[in-house]
């Protein structure tokens, strides 16, 4: 199938139809069922590899399926979950997506782009969850194993050590039978040492990799997020509270104003619970247009994913500062931020 593409398909019709034909086509083929979709995925996903590479075609790959399965968002998310789990998508190639034009706009009406960025960050703080587990387990093995490595040797030099009677004659050495035992038991048990110990290194390899995934995508995630609020966002001076974005002019109300902004529901006395004795409405209630509704739900998203993964953006902190956090970053930003990773007040000004 590859060849065929390479030769008939990608010369003629390029890059952008040829990803439509062939994404469509095993997106169908595996819209039957979960199992379908995981069937097309194990057997095509070579075809898919080829064809996208990098990020740039990684996004195109991922606008096919949002495409195809624009009336369902639970497959959306489905199908681009598991193209990351048999590593046909990037983690970052889901936040490019995730930020792109076509989402930010339902940043604050629809939950499928969260749903998506959501799975991506999970999939990758798992991993390395799951390789420090292994990790950790690896190391008590590997300390069993060198006890027993040692106390296998030492028996092994005990009995070489011993002088045996072999027909009336001193010999240096045990019972042969059992001196070959003892070697045998010594040998495999150094084996064992050896073949944990570099199940350890790899391992290890593989954890640092994770990690320095997880800081890439975690500075991505956040530069998004601060480069998309600055933009949207009230100037600092204006704003600097959520109460102050939230009662914002009148002018600015993206809704009729002649309409009640609460449902009025009478109370006990029969009087409206948005009125005032002298029939005067009450000052307090907040008039929020569509941008600011969008800022409010950007900056709770943000603040939930660093509440979520603060144990793990802590070790990263540093960068994240250096590279996102800037000094002219909204101080709306920050507080969000540090108000996810449980920080002292301090640290917020």
């Amino acid at each position: 199938m590859i060849l065929w593409i390479e030769e008939n398909i990608f010369p003629v019709h390029g890059l952008e139809i040829t990803l439509k034909v062939v994404v469509q086509t095993l997106l169908d083929i595996g819209s039957k069922s979960f199992t379908h979709l995981i069937t097309v995925l194990e057997r095509y996903g070579q075809v898919i590899a080829k064809l996208c590479p990098d990020q740039d075609r990684q996004l195109l790959l991922i606008t096919e399926i949002a495409s195809y399965w624009k009336n369902n968002a639970q497959m959306t998310a489905i199908s681009i979950d598991r193209m990351m789990g048999y590593r046909l998508l990037s983690n970052l190639s889901i936040v490019r997506w995730v930020f792109s034009p076509e989402n930010i706009d339902q940043f604050h009406t629809s939950d499928r782009p969260w749903e998506v960025l959501r799975n991506a960050v999970s999939k990758t703080y798992n991993r390395i969850c799951d390789l420090r587990k292994e990790i950790l387990s690896l190391k008590k093995t590997l300390v069993l194993a060198e006890e027993t490595a040692v106390k296998a040797k030492a028996e092994l030099e005990t009995a070489e050590s011993k002088l045996t009677l072999v027909d009336g004659e001193p010999v240096l050495g045990d019972n042969p039978v059992k001196l070959k035992r003892l070697k045998s038991y010594s040998e495999k048990a150094k084996e064992e040492e050896v073949s944990i110990h570099e199940s350890l290194e790899a391992k290890e390899a593989l954890l640092a990799r994770a990690l320095d995934e997880i800081e890439a995508l975690f500075l991505s995630l956040y530069q998004n997020f601060c480069s998309l609020l600055m933009e949207r966002l009230p100037d600092a001076s204006i704003v600097r509270t959520l109460q102050e974005l939230k009662s914002v002019p009148a002018d600015s109300m993206a809704v009729d104003l002649e309409e009640p902004a609460t449902m009025e529901v009478d109370d006990e006395t029969g009087r409206p619970k948005t009125s005032q004795l002298n029939g005067v409405t009450k000052s307090n209630v907040y008039n929020i247009g569509e941008k600011e509704q969008w800022c409010l739900s950007t900056l709770g998203y943000l603040k939930a994913f660093s509440r979520q993964y603060a144990s793990e953006i802590w070790l990263h902190m540093e960068k994240l500062e250096a590279e996102a956090l800037k000094e002219n970053v909204h101080p709306l930003i920050r507080k969000a931020i540090y108000c996810g990773l449980r920080s002292p007040i301090s640290a917020v000004v």
